[in-house]
Formats: structure tokens, sequence, C-alpha cells
């Protein structure tokens, strides 16, 4: 028996990336898959490599910072799917640039996303966890959380926010029996990393004792692992994926 047989999970940003690697390997693991990004064209690739495996898939557009949004979405996944098993937050985006310089738009935008994105989608599935008392929420949020980094402290800022947050949630919904983890990425090949130069990218794989940029699959594995049985009795983790980065 596959490990998510016939479970529900939602996906944010789904579209690409880390999103569309956790979707593919909890399909293939057996879960029917709602694919969520800004618009429904952005998962449509995703749909289709789900449905191609024998699952069910839905795509479902919202915007993860509106909380009108998200509650719309979230009450068309519950009557199209009938219920969720699994919640993974995902959806995020940088905008880099050092503190002097970063304007207040950037700053809100990121936090918008990244942190207020995985409360408002936490929030609108509680309730239905709760009443069935069960599900897991697995969240990204990233090293640089960790750690921080020169020119990102709005995205450090978000990713830690992501980790108290769950942390938090975790003691809220454990009499439930609803667990929440995080997994925090280390540099990963997805298109943030490509605009890396070669020296940029050299000087980054010092850092790393493994050597190498990890893979989107590599952050699917671990989610893997939190979304199946086998994590029953964990809650509260973050599990960094970063090749010993932050060891």
């Amino acid at each position: 028996m596959k490990q998510l047989e016939n479970q529900i999970a939602v996906v944010t940003g789904a579209g690409r990336g880390i999103g569309r690697a956790i979707a593919l390997k909890f399909a293939a693991q057996g879960a029917d898959i709602v694919a969520v990004d800004l618009k429904t064209d952005f998962v449509q690739e995703t749909v289709d490599e789900v449905r191609k495996l024998g699952r069910k898939a839905w795509a479902v557009a919202a915007n993860v910072a509106e909380a009108a949004s998200v509650e719309a979405a979230a009450g068309q996944i519950l009557k199209e799917a009938g219920r969720v098993d699994i919640l993974v937050n995902n959806a995020g985006i940088t905008k880099d640039g050092l503190l002097m310089r970063m304007s207040e738009t950037d700053w809100d935008a990121v936090l918008d996303i990244n942190l207020k994105g995985t409360f408002l989608f936490t929030k609108a599935f509680s309730r239905a966890f709760v009443k069935q008392r069960s599900g897991r929420i697995v969240n990204i949020a990233s090293v640089i959380g960790l750690i921080g980094n020169a020119g990102q402290c709005n995205y450090a800022a978000s990713k830690a926010g992501v980790i108290g947050f769950t942390k938090s949630v975790a003691r809220e919904l454990a009499s439930r029996g609803v667990t929440a983890n995080a997994i925090a990425p280390g540099f990963i090949e997805t298109k943030m990393t490509e605009a890396l130069g070669p020296e940029a990218r050299t000087a980054l794989l010092k850092q790393i004792p493994l050597a190498s940029l990890g893979q989107p699959g590599d952050v699917a594995e671990a989610a893997l692992f939190f979304a199946s049985p086998a994590a029953r009795y964990i809650t509260g983790q973050v599990l960094a994926v970063d090749g010993g980065m932050v060891m």
C-alpha cells in the first residue's frame, strides 16, 4: 500500500520548483492533489502530471496574501474534494535588497505571501482538521530563517516567522491529532537559484559540506515523511534539507 493512499493534499505554489515536486511525489504515493497558485494556468502542467499518475487533481486559483481569496479557495476545495488530509504551505517569493535600500513595498510583499499566506491557509483548514481529528501541516521555511542572510532581511524575517508559527500551531492542534512541522531547505536548484553567476555559485558551494545544491525532490522526500504515517509522533519540528550547511 502506498504511504498516502486516497488522502487529499493541498499544495500552494504548486506550479513549479519545490511545490510541483511535492505535488508529484505525493501523487506517486497515492494522494489526490489540489494544486494552488495565483492563476490556474500556473498549475495546469502539475495537474496534468498528477492525472497521468492515476490520481485526481484540481487546479485552484488563490492569492495567498488575501483573506477573502483564501477563504473562497478553501470553501471551493472542501466542496469539490470533500475533505483535506494534508496541507503544504509552499508559496513564497523573494525581493532581495540591502536593508537601507529596501522599500516598504518589497518588505510587505514578502511578508504577506510567505508568512501571512501560511497563516491564512492554515487557519482556513484548521477547523476541518480539528473536526476530523486528523491532519498534517507541512510548512516550507528556509535555512535563511535560521541563520539570516545579507540582502534578505525581509525573506529571513518571513521564514523565521513561519518557523515560530509552525511551533505554535503544533502546540494548539496536537490534542486534536493534527501535526505541524516545517522544512528549511538550503539552496535548491530552482528558478530562484538559476540567476546565480559562476563566482557566486562557487562561493556558495564552499559553504555546503555535501558540495552541491539540492534538488526539489530532496525537499519533496522530507515533505512526504512529515505527511506519512511514519511521522505520526512528530510535531513542531524543523528539518533542514541543506547538505549540512547549517548543522
